[in-house]
């Protein structure tokens, strides 16, 4: 039976067009108050979170998201990375190992700082916020870092546009619950029927949102999008913030 925040959930569209008024700080305070009460592997609680309201460096961020300007146009920015740094500094003060260098550490800050962001646009929406996440500042993970003074052992990982929505877009249709709800063993009998059917359902969405610009449906845009390699120079980033994915 639906309640009002299982309807929050599933009204969720990314906002890209926001109106000019501010977010009162009193507000963003409790928003982001909501991350620190996201869950948290072994509570490390390996995430931080950066506020960026100055146009310029919005302008810069904008550049690296390949010039999409609700960047700019977002009232807040918000920066979510993937945090040892606070990590190192428990080590230096007992004089222990910092052994970091493991894919599962990246993994357990990548999945710390997804709970909590997600509680943070959840917590906005509460308050009739809207958002976008962006991945687009991994594009250049070296500018963003030095951009915003981000230390050693901590990963800008994405990106939140934050604001009053001016604007409420269509909701694009998400996969059948067959093709991603599984019961006790993974079940791939049922899958390509899904998919196909599961295409035709997207492909009529975008082709009447975009009046018929854009006509093909999920599968053949996810075919596309993986068939190519992506952002090859990041895991070079990665490795020169400190931590060497062994």
């Amino acid at each position: 039976m639906p309640n009002d925040i299982t309807r929050l959930l599933q009204s969720h569209r990314s906002i890209r067009k926001y109106t000019e008024d501010s977010i009162p700080d009193n507000i963003l305070k409790n928003i982001l108050s909501c991350a620190q009460w996201a869950p948290s592997s072994h509570n490390v609680q390996a995430y931080s979170v950066i506020i960026v309201r100055n146009t310029k460096v919005k302008e810069q961020l904008s550049e690296i998201c390949k010039s999409q300007k609700w960047v700019i146009e977002c009232p807040i920015f918000l920066v979510f990375c993937a945090d040892y740094y606070r990590l190192k500094l428990t080590t230096d003060m007992y004089s222990t190992n910092f052994e970091i260098d493991e894919v599962e550490n990246l993994l357990v800050g990548a999945v710390d700082t997804a709970l909590a962001a997600e509680n943070v646009l959840i917590a906005a929406r509460s308050y009739g916020l809207g958002g976008v996440f962006m991945g687009g500042i991994r594009n250049d993970l070296d500018t963003v870092i030095k951009l915003l003074n981000i230390p050693k052992y901590v990963v800008p990982l994405f990106g939140m546009c934050l604001g009053y929505p001016a604007d409420i877009p269509w909701q694009k249709p998400r996969l059948p619950g067959g093709a991603v709800i599984h019961n006790e063993t993974y079940k791939i009998d049922q899958l390509l029927f899904e998919l196909e059917g599961y295409e035709q359902i997207s492909a009529d969405y975008y082709n009447r949102r975009t009046n018929g610009r854009k006509t093909i449906g999920w599968t053949k845009q996810m075919a596309k999008y993986v068939s190519e390699p992506r952002n090859q120079k990041l895991k070079k980033s990665i490795i020169k913030q400190g931590i060497q994915l062994k």
